[in-house]
């Protein structure tokens, strides 16, 4: 199943994305959400980026949701990222949704039985798995190699990193909103290099990242609101090792706000 696990991973290109995200919504959140302005509008562009930047770093929780596009691939996502863990989705365009849960250390991985089928199943098994796996949370081995290109989409830090990353000189662009929210931009390279829409309500999050190059747009919202995953029930999961397939334990899915 090892093998199998890093075949439908790779298939879908997650390795891809994770190295285009790594190489580079509606409205804010609840902190500090009023009428008044922040003043980042008063700033240099490398200063409204800098602020942005440390804001999302230091925000526990926010929703992540847009298209990233990575060669001729575009990708779907879709995550509410904490500090301790991650739930949503992702998915290819034109391909099937596989949904990310990661509680601590603990990740697991669901789908439907379309994305575990394989023409090339390894000769050790005795049957197609996909039946089995088919929308039941996987729990993925630290060990396996799928686990890491898996797990970076659901780290807030190393996605924000690689969304809010730009190229070329920075200038301020035009004001204006976001889900409501006023918004200021800060581009790079005339916006060439990426994008970013900046509140100038509340905290200083960015609210919207175009990535350079026509790489996909990206809103973020719901920054700092209260979310805590959830294991899900044990009946859900499914262990899988190199032989077999076996019954797993772990704790619902869904998240608790």
């Amino acid at each position: 199943m090892t093998v199998l696990l890093r075949r439908r991973a790779v298939a879908w290109g997650t390795a891809a994305l994770l190295l285009s995200l790594a190489g580079c919504g509606s409205g804010g959140g609840d902190d500090g959400d009023d009428e008044e302005t922040n003043g980042v509008e008063e700033l240099s562009a490398g200063e409204i980026e800098q602020r942005a930047i440390s804001a999302a770093r230091q925000a526990r929780t926010v929703l992540l949701t847009g298209t990233v596009i990575s060669g001729d691939a575009e990708y779907r996502i879709d995550m509410r990222l904490a500090e301790d863990g991650a739930l949503g989705e992702v998915s290819a365009e034109g391909g099937p949704t596989f949904e990310l849960l990661r509680v601590g250390e603990d990740l697991y991985l669901k789908a439907d039985e379309a994305f575990w089928q394989s023409d090339d199943l390894p000769a050790e098994l005795e049957s197609d798995p996909a039946e089995k796996l088919d929308d039941k949370y996987v729990k993925v081995a630290p060990d396996d190699p799928a686990y890491g290109e898996l797990s970076g989409f659901t780290d807030k830090n190393l996605l924000l990193d690689g969304l809010l990353a730009m190229e070329g000189e920075r200038e301020t662009g035009d004001e204006g909103a976001v889900g409501g929210v006023s918004t200021i931009r800060v581009q790079a390279d005339g916006g060439r290099g990426g994008a970013m829409d900046v509140a100038l309500v509340g905290r200083p999050y960015p609210l919207r990242l175009e990535r350079g190059g026509d790489a996909g747009t990206v809103t973020l919202a719901d920054w700092n609101q209260d979310f805590s995953p959830r294991r899900p029930d044990e009946k859900q999961v499914v262990d899988y090792g190199d032989d077999m397939i076996t019954g797993g334990s772990g704790g619902s899915g869904e998240s608790e706000d």
